[in-house]
């Protein structure tokens, strides 16, 4: 009931990313890319529904969908592709337009700008940093393409001071890699630009109360699963409200990692001068108590080195405290016997050896009490900072818009990034195998695209510091992902 119960969550929120992206660029449609999206999860939803998960499902049946249906939802989208207009290209964002730079140019384009134009847009190119050779114009943009002479940081810097120069804050300028591995500037339409025909209405990014709503409803919600947690039946509840304090613990330790886990983001984003809203909890009454915390970004990244910023400050933030609480609750934690309902996802029996950093903190705190032949009863703190600890291993798996799918888009590119994805997402569902609790987080995966919005400038590679700081992400999310090796585990007597 529970897995059914997540599969219809993840469905409505699969189909919602569908209508507000793909809908976009496909005329195939959303119910069908939903469905094949959709099929694997399905196929094994309803095979735990028909045998109740008394019996495993065939390789074949669990393997074959989860190569057959992503091939398949890309040629649906590639035979339904729409043809780029004026019309589309009005309803399509900033990267949808970039990201069709190297398509055929529409029959009839509508230029951006007139002829008089054109000489002030191509003054904007000096021979000695980016040696334009030709324009393109497409409804919503201008690409050009030429031979890049210079650093690309400080071209894209020069190029976007000269566009400001003669136009003002009418284009925004992109710096992005074809198809064929070579950069180009594309002069895109800016949404924010003001004219007297086309106010653009200010929209108020900060909504203090909302944001305080929500942190108190989730307080509750969480407060509520937290007493469940701690043994606090709902009859001992309606007998006895004040029990409910009992779930403060954890619910206090589970806001306060998601909060400066979203706050890192919000940090970062605002130190590089990105617009965005304030953290927004998400309050559910059942399961964990919330669905986490986001926040929105309103205005393009400006460079992969912002991207990459704002992306690891929430996972590092987050494990600030996440490690802390968690080796606090495990202290706090009583050893049970093994038995054979003992596992990752039980939280009165939990087995640490399906992660190489639990297996450790786990060893570290409890000792030689925690053995081969014992379990660990989780404290709620503890509860609170394992699930902090899978929320951030999770964050930086390197897929779409997760931020370690942002993380790999900055430090290898975004086409790069993408091949990444898809061999993470691989992985997860073979890992799925070795650890059955992993099935879930590897079907989320591959229902989550692959693509990843670009950076205003989308060529300029990040430093030293920030590409050894992005190993050391990938190293903690294997470290966590991994099981403990078994030479470690004897070793260890866990």
């Amino acid at each position: 009931m529970f897995f059914l119960l997540w599969l219809f969550v993840l469905g409505a929120i699969l189909y919602f990313l569908l209508q507000r992206t793909i809908s976009r660029i496909t005329r195939t449609p959303v119910w069908l890319l939903w469905l094949v999206i959709m099929a694997p999860a399905l196929i094994w939803g309803s095979w735990i529904l028909i045998h109740g998960g008394r019996t495993a499902a065939p390789p074949a049946l669990t393997i074959v969908p989860f190569v057959i249906c992503p091939f398949l939802y890309w040629l649906l989208v590639q035979l339904g592709r729409k043809e780029i207009t004026p019309e589309t290209a009005e309803a399509n964002s900033t990267a949808n337009s970039t990201n069709a730079a190297d398509s055929p140019p529409p029959k009839t384009p509508l230029r951006p700008i007139n002829q008089a134009e054109e000489a002030s847009l191509r003054d904007c190119f000096p021979w000695s940093i980016y040696c334009l050779r030709d324009l393109e114009f497409r409804p919503q943009a201008v690409i050009c393409r030429g031979q890049l002479r210079t650093n690309p940081e400080a071209a894209y810097e020069a190029i976007r001071k000269n566009v400001e120069q003669h136009f003002g804050d009418r284009f925004l300028v992109v710096f992005q890699i074809s198809f064929s591995g070579q950069p180009f500037f594309a002069i895109v339409a800016n949404p924010s630009h003001k004219t007297a025909e086309n106010p653009v209405k200010t929209e108020s990014l900060h909504r203090p109360f909302l944001a305080l709503a929500l942190l108190l409803v989730t307080l509750f919600t969480t407060t509520f699963v937290g007493s469940q947690i701690n043994g606090v039946t709902e009859k001992v509840l309606q007998s006895n409200p004040r029990a409910l304090i009992q779930g403060l613990p954890y619910a206090i330790s589970l806001i306060a990692i998601l909060g400066i886990h979203e706050s890192g983001h919000y940090l970062a984003a605002k130190f590089h001068k990105i617009k965005t809203t304030l953290p927004y909890f998400i309050p559910i009454p059942f399961f964990l108590g919330t669905f986490g915390a986001f926040i929105q970004i309103r205005s393009p990244i400006p460079h992969r080195k912002a991207l990459f910023d704002v992306s690891i400050a929430g996972p590092l933030a987050g494990l600030i405290i996440t490690i802390p609480l968690l080796i606090w609750g495990l202290y706090h934690s009583p050893i049970v016997p093994l038995s054979e309902r003992s596992g990752m996802l039980n939280f009165d029996s939990f087995t640490p050896t399906f992660s190489l950093l639990m297996t450790l903190l786990s060893k570290l705190t409890l000792g030689s009490a925690l053995n081969a032949e014992t379990a660990i009863d989780l404290h709620p703190v503890a509860v609170a900072g394992y699930l902090g600890l899978i929320v951030t291993a999770f964050n930086l798996m390197p897929v779409g818009q997760l931020d370690g799918g942002h993380i790999a888009h900055a430090m290898f590119g975004q086409r790069t990034s993408m091949a990444i994805g898809q061999v993470a997402r691989l992985c997860m569902l073979l890992l799925s195998f070795l650890e059955p609790g992993l099935l879930l987080w590897a079907m989320i995966l591959f229902l989550m695209p692959l693509n990843d919005e670009p950076a205003l400038n989308d060529v300029t590679e990040l430093n030293n510091v920030r590409d050894i700081l992005g190993l050391i992400a990938i190293g903690l999310l294997l470290a966590i992902v991994l099981p403990a090796p078994r030479m470690l585990v004897q070793w260890l007597n866990v």
